[in-house]
């Protein structure tokens, strides 16, 4: 199966247990590995017949600007859930770090997958 990459994209929000993270934004950045069949797309030059990643990355700061979690593992979790249902995205990977977090780390975040990967097809087969 093929997949769609979104590397390195930061979005700004509130995020934090701390009550002082409560009243400011903090950049989080985001990786992205997205499931598709690229063939469509690729055959015919159609970008509907694919994933857009601008669509993709406008509705994830849509998502960070609407939203204000406590956790990362939260916020995670429900974005994923959201470019589930609102993309034909039947299996994605997503890594969430949140720069500065602690002082001794570059970054500290997580990572999760969701959904199944589709089967390749027999005529994909070599």
């Amino acid at each position: 199966m093929d997949r769609i990459l979104i590397e390195a994209l930061t979005v700004d929000t509130v995020i934090g247990v701390y009550d002082w993270e409560r009243t400011i934004t903090q950049s989080l950045s985001l990786d992205l590995s997205l499931a598709t069949d690229i063939r469509p797309a690729a055959v015919t030059d159609d970008l509907r017949l694919t994933l857009d990643y601008a669509a993709i990355c406008q509705r994830i700061q849509q998502f960070a600007d609407e939203h204000q979690f406590a956790l990362v593992e939260t916020f995670a979790e429900r974005l994923a859930a959201c470019l589930q249902h609102e993309f034909p995205i039947s299996w994605l990977q997503l890594r969430v770090r949140k720069p500065g977090a602690v002082p001794q780390a570059t970054s500290v975040g997580l990572e999760i997958t969701r959904g199944s990967l589709p089967k390749a097809s027999k005529d994909s087969d070599p």
